[in-house]
């Protein structure tokens, strides 16, 4: 039995590895080269050099992955698992990709269903976070927001994941300042507290988004945000607007310390 095996969450912007000794995790590497950035469909080739170094050490690591590595997009396809799905139902929907070293390869599958508001919904990668954080902190219920490019919001019912929706929080901030008139000629961004408040406190004053996001272009031309403070303002904006449909007043937060810090904020 192999103590030693590498746990990958390999996204569409994204790579992170976590070298794992049973269930500890002894070292971590990452790089921005996600599912875009590997020419075609190369997926083997981009991950070896990637984890070569644990490879030299421990030869033939067994893998798993997570992500948009199994989308359509991804190494190998594997079919969403429909909720209610927990880590049983996950376990048991793994696919088996080859590795030109011979290490075993399983990619875990994402899951689908209807979100909060009757839409339909995925997710690949959040639902090995959630199932872990159901782990490490069993409870009856479990209310969960994971910032991101794509914010969700999961409801947990006694470890299973029963409903979810995705929020295009951090890809709007994105287009809005690099593809839109709010982001035109603004300097570089500082991070400023009271620019993101103004954004968090106007969220619910506003509530039709596409209405609020022109505040932070009038609000620059007033001379109440410097150009600097644009994006300080804009974040906390859209972050209100995404937590306003939230409908408990208390969530786990599981993301990266900068994000999480933002929306313990907001």
């Amino acid at each position: 039995m192999h103590k030693h095996w590498i746990a990958i969450d390999w996204g569409t912007s994204n790579f992170r590895a976590f070298l794992m000794k049973d269930s500890l995790c002894v070292a971590t590497t990452h790089a921005p080269c996600g599912l875009l950035n590997v020419p075609d469909r190369q997926f083997a080739a981009a991950l070896q050099p990637l984890i070569q170094p644990w490879l030299d050490k421990y030869p033939r690591l067994p893998l798993l992955m997570a992500g948009m590595v199994g989308s359509q997009q991804g190494w190998l396809e594997v079919p969403y698992v429909a909720l209610p799905a927990g880590g049983e139902q996950l376990a048991a929907q793994v696919a088996t990709a080859n590795t030109p070293w011979g290490s075993p390869c399983q990619i875990i599958a994402g899951v689908s269903g209807p979100n909060a508001f009757g839409l339909p919904d995925v997710m690949r990668g959040e639902e090995v976070q959630l199932t872990g954080l159901a782990a490490l902190h069993p409870q009856a219920q479990h209310c969960v927001i994971l910032p991101g490019t794509h914010s969700k919001h999961a409801f947990l019912l006694n470890g299973q994941i029963r409903h979810f929706s995705t929020f295009m929080t951090g890809e709007i901030y994105a287009v809005m300042l690099n593809h839109s008139l709010l982001g035109r000629d603004l300097p570089e961004p500082s991070d400023d507290a009271s620019a993101f408040a103004l954004g968090v406190s106007h969220a619910p004053a506003a509530p039709f988004l596409s209405n609020a996001l022109f505040s932070a272009r009038t609000l620059r031309l007033d001379g109440t945000l410097p150009p600097a403070d644009v994006a300080s303002y804009l974040s906390g904006l859209l972050i209100g607007a995404e937590l306003l449909a939230l409908p408990e007043t208390q969530a786990w937060i599981v993301g990266s310390p900068a994000l999480t810090e933002r929306y313990t904020r907001a």
